[in-house]
């Protein structure tokens, strides 16, 4: 080593010997903490020491290792940044299932629910949703039981097959009972009870 690069050197732990109460009072205002501070002014001098041919001579020191003091402190902070290990049953627990889906399969069900006959549609609303007994709906619908049991049956069925098939056809809802439902209802009616 040449005399100026010796001196250059020791002129620089001078003035670093010098600014250390300074970093000091900063690093407690940083960390409101003795211990902390003391750690992070070690970690300043060790950086400026091992950075010291990045300093340029003739400039401010003291703005230099506040710099690097302060650039500490946040790296500090980061690395103390609280993390919480996510085990698999408590991720599986707090997470939630695709609401696509589920909406999907409620449209499907709605526009296969519109294409059932007017009859079929209120009985089994009647007894699924309202849970009433069969022979409530007959009384309710001016119809017998028979005829409420096998409106039913035909619009679950057909439910079933629209869901399953995935049919598009459109259904008459003029609220006049199909083909089926009339021959149903005659021949119930014609039985004795």
């Amino acid at each position: 080593m040449s005399t100026e690069t010796s001196n250059d050197i020791r002129d620089f732990h001078e003035q670093l010997k010098a600014i250390l109460p300074r970093l000091r009072i900063y690093a407690l205002s940083l960390t409101r903490d003795r211990d902390a501070a003391d750690d992070l002014v070690h970690d300043t001098v060790i950086k400026a020491l091992t950075g010291r041919h990045s300093f340029q001579p003739g400039t401010n020191l003291a703005a230099w290792l506040f710099r690097i003091q302060r650039n500490e402190f946040i790296s500090g902070l980061r690395r103390q940044r609280p993390t919480v290990p996510v085990d698999t049953a408590i991720a599986e627990s707090l997470s939630h299932p695709a609401h696509q889906d589920s909406g999907l399969v409620m449209r499907e069900f709605v526009s296969a629910f519109a294409k059932l006959a007017p009859t079929q549609r209120e009985a089994l609303l009647l007894a699924v949703l309202e849970g009433l007994p069969y022979e409530v709906i007959a009384q309710h619908t001016g119809v017998s039981v028979g005829t409420v049991k096998s409106r039913i049956s035909r619009a679950r069925d057909t439910l079933e097959r629209l869901l399953l098939e995935g049919e598009a056809k459109p259904r008459p809802t003029s609220g006049i009972d199909t083909t089926a439902d009339r021959d149903a209802d005659e021949a119930l009616h014609e039985q004795p009870r």
